[in-house]
């Protein structure tokens, strides 16, 4: 049976010896029924909240926040953008304690109420961001609970052991917890000073003189501990129209790493509250509880079918699939292969080409080094090189025409003899050829350089003599081997991208 303000506030008087209370009021404080609360007004004019445990379950609340609130010293409290509740007196234990702590003045809004877009949703994210940039050490120093990562994540285990050990819970809901369980980078987090659990209805706001909402204080700290972030948003999911701003505003306001799965942390939390809830049912053998707790479980099974905490791309593959063959098939007319079929564009020959072009590229590369060394080696010995000879101005038209490769002949000069110019290399054009028609008809006559060249005619005859004159039954002019040699090596240079002229 509920304490009525009046016994409240006489019990309020062990807390506070000597302290004449008034004005005592009924004080509702949407604490699910923990606790029994009024209101009341001191002799200096200060507003005070009395609480009481209800139970044994409020009992170890309400100590728990005694102990938080003392924890949060002036230089703590001097850290936060907001008032937190003061302990002005207390008294007694267990389910009569009694805890006087001053008002903070402001209202709250329940989850189920709380708007999108600029306002509230980010004013109350950037709350929740300052509480968890606290130091660890106010926590660790006064002995409150202290869970790394790993630790969170086995007791995320041992509480899906036994809401599973009471055979009340869906095999879907428990192979989509324990998937989220077995996904390692979920568990990848930063543990941070926390409230345990608090909800939208734990924070005051206000309103400044432009009618912006901002917060003020926070209530419940009975939670307080270094844990996982998320668990202070997992109230977000009864606030769907809120949640994208909240998480805005909190990413706003934090200094603390990025952390790219604390919403889906921070989802399954809310999910397993309804697994909490069955386990407590069960333990204290509370069979309303348990159906209640069932019921839960059942609707929320309906609501996440073929949902997963953290997407994982091949069930998402595989529930495309699903859709895919689902779908009855319909008539479609024959396939067209729009591809291109031409000997243009054939991508055997094409890889050939490109590979190809790298070699060359790489041959024309290496032959410029090369020839870059020699020219610095030679610079100063005077010795003549191919890439050095002069190169004379264009010649008038008719003064040197192209030699005819096709039938080893020159006939500008009416001559019908086997004078080579090289070997003709099977499938070789006039384009791909080291002995091109254009590669030698852009060859003017020039000083002779001797190199050691021995060219045969088609038919394997030696063309040139050791006196220096060509055999021909034609009687064609004699030309020096070197000449040859000369011309030959400027049509290499060429095809290779390598300029004769030294250039």
């Amino acid at each position: 049976m509920a304490r009525s303000p009046l016994i409240l506030a006489a019990s309020a008087t062990t807390a506070l010896p000597g302290a004449a209370l008034s004005n005592v009021s009924a004080l509702t404080e949407n604490a699910a029924g923990r606790f029994d609360a009024a209101l009341a007004r001191t002799a200096d004019g200060r507003e005070v909240v009395i609480r009481m445990p209800a139970g044994e379950d409020g009992a170890a609340d309400l100590a728990a926040e005694s102990r938080a609130l003392h924890a949060l010293t002036a230089g703590v409290r001097a850290l936060l953008p907001f008032a937190v509740p003061e302990v002005i007196g207390e008294s007694g234990s267990g389910t009569q304690r009694v805890l006087v702590v001053d008002r903070i003045d402001g209202y709250r809004i329940d989850p189920a109420h709380l708007p999108k877009g600029p306002g509230y949703a980010p004013a109350i994210g950037g709350a929740l961001a300052a509480v968890h940039a606290l130091p660890v050490s106010i926590v660790r120093t006064d002995g409150l609970p202290v869970r790394s990562a790993e630790q969170v994540r086995d007791d995320v285990k041992r509480l899906l052991d036994r809401a599973d050990a009471t055979g009340r819970v869906s095999d879907d809901l428990m192979l989509r917890w324990r998937r989220a369980l077995d996904v390692d980078e979920l568990w990848r987090f930063e543990s941070a000073v926390v409230l345990g659990g608090a909800t939208s209805s734990s924070i005051l706001l206000a309103d400044d003189e432009d009618d912006i909402p901002h917060v003020v204080g926070i209530l419940d700290w009975a939670g307080l501990s270094v844990g996982d972030p998320a668990v202070d948003l997992r109230w977000l999911a009864s606030a769907p129209l809120a949640a994208d701003d909240v998480h805005a505003g909190y990413a706003a306001a934090g200094d603390r790493s990025p952390d790219p799965l604390l919403r889906e942390r921070a989802r399954l939390y809310a999910e397993l509250e309804f697994a909490r809830w069955l386990v407590h049912g069960h333990d204290a053998g509370e069979s309303d509880v348990v159906a209640d707790a069932v019921a839960l479980l059942d609707a929320l099974a309906d609501g996440v079918r073929g949902d997963h905490i953290v997407p994982d791309s091949r069930s998402d593959i595989d529930d495309a699939m699903a859709l895919v063959e689902s779908v009855p098939p319909v008539s479609t007319p024959a396939a067209v292969d729009t591809s291109m079929q031409t000997d243009a564009y054939d991508p055997e020959a094409l890889s050939l080409y490109l590979s190809a072009e790298r070699d060359r590229a790489a041959a024309a590369e290496a032959l410029a080094e090369a020839l870059a060394d020699v020219k610095e080696s030679d610079a100063d010995s005077g010795a003549i090189r191919v890439d050095q000879l002069p190169v004379p101005d264009r010649a008038e038209p008719g003064e040197t025409e192209p030699l005819d490769l096709d039938g080893w002949a020159d006939p500008a000069r009416g001559s019908t003899d086997d004078r080579a110019q090289g070997p003709a290399l099977s499938g070789d054009t006039d384009a791909t050829s080291l002995w091109s028609r254009a590669a030698v008809a852009a060859e003017p006559a020039g000083p002779a350089v001797r190199e050691d060249h021995d060219f045969r005619s088609a038919d394997g005859a030696q063309p040139s003599s050791g006196d220096g004159s060509r055999g021909s039954d034609s009687g064609a002019a004699h030309i020096d081997d070197e000449e040859d040699a000369a011309r030959a090596s400027r049509a290499a240079l060429r095809r290779w991208g390598v300029s004769g002229d030294g250039a």
